[in-house]
């Protein structure tokens, strides 16, 4: 057991204005089902000593191939009606990445960052290039209708002729901040994030959020921590999130826990950013801060008893 360590993993699906009185009970069963096949999913990958990289990447694939997720098949309608998803992933042992944004068609875009991950020079792909290396290294893609859910569709038709984007909800007064993450340290102690999102119903085209930009919404290093975010992606940008919660552990000496919440709960929140994120250490801290009123997580510690969740506890 000396050289092993303590492995752990955690998930989000979004955050924002999800109340229990917003879900219907079958509505929360879904989602809590859905939440718990991916952590399973990551887990599993872990405790067979797979490595923390390969047990986010296979957890958000889980949430990606989930219609009731804002990534992959669920992803949001923009501005023109069509979907464009962004991803990254990140490896905290050699601070590797990659990441994809603004693609169409594809259906797992994380195995997509994953690629430029493993298999280019690169860190950041966009649009048809980033397509056209998917075609190049064998990435599924599936057609429009793949896509197509009648939720989503419903809440483009009521917002397509303004100006207004939406935060991924169903209700005029409610906002979701749908993105999907993964974090894990495995036992070696390496640390990985991974991150993916559809974006913001009715969202400019080619508008960019946090989720494929290393340290704004994705970020690990073996010396610090893994974390992955959810919320308003503008304020996760100008505040670089994730890379703030690291710098504050190695330069400030804060744990983990104090680290997120001083973002979360005091950064953010003076700003008027809200989300939420979800971050692990090397020693299997898991922490899940969120400063909306919901954020759909779940999370498994070795030795522990496995954790879904959904609203403020």
């Amino acid at each position: 057991m000396e050289n092993q360590h303590r492995f752990a993993l955690a998930l989000h699906g979004g955050a924002g204005t999800i109340t229990r009185e917003s879900l219907t009970p079958e509505m929360d069963r879904e989602y809590r089902q859905a939440l718990q096949q991916a952590l399973k999913t990551g887990y599993d990958l872990l405790r067979q000593g797979g490595s923390a990289l390969a047990a986010v990447e296979a957890t958000v694939v889980s949430l990606e191939d989930c219609p009731l997720f804002n990534a992959g098949r669920g992803s949001v309608f923009n501005k023109r009606g069509r979907h464009e998803m962004d991803a990254a992933l990140m490896c905290g042992k050699t601070l590797s990445a990659g990441a994809v944004t603004g693609v169409r068609n594809v259906r797992n875009p994380i195995l997509l960052a994953s690629q430029v991950l493993h298999h280019s020079d690169h860190v950041f792909l966009s649009q048809p290039g980033a397509e056209e290396f998917a075609r190049n290294h064998g990435i599924a893609f599936e057609p429009d209708e793949y896509f197509f859910t009648l939720q989503r569709y419903e809440q483009w038709q009521a917002l397509r002729d303004s100006d207004v984007y939406m935060l991924d909800h169903s209700e005029t007064q409610e906002k979701k901040f749908g993105t999907v993450g993964a974090v894990a340290v495995d036992l070696q102690g390496n640390l990985a994030a991974a991150t993916s999102t559809g974006g913001m119903t009715n969202k400019n085209f080619n508008r960019i959020g946090d989720t494929p930009i290393i340290g704004a919404g994705t970020y690990a290093n073996n010396r610090t921590c893994a974390v992955s975010c959810t919320g308003h992606g503008e304020y996760f940008m100008r505040n670089v999130v994730a890379y703030d919660i690291s710098c504050m552990m190695e330069y400030k000496g804060l744990s983990l826990v104090q680290a997120a919440d001083l973002v979360v709960h005091d950064k953010l929140k003076k700003q008027g950013g809200e989300g939420g994120l979800i971050a692990v250490d090397a020693r299997g801290q898991v922490t899940l801060p969120f400063n909306s009123e919901g954020m759909y997580r779940a999370s498994w510690v070795q030795g522990q008893d496995p954790l879904v969740a959904i609203y403020q506890e």
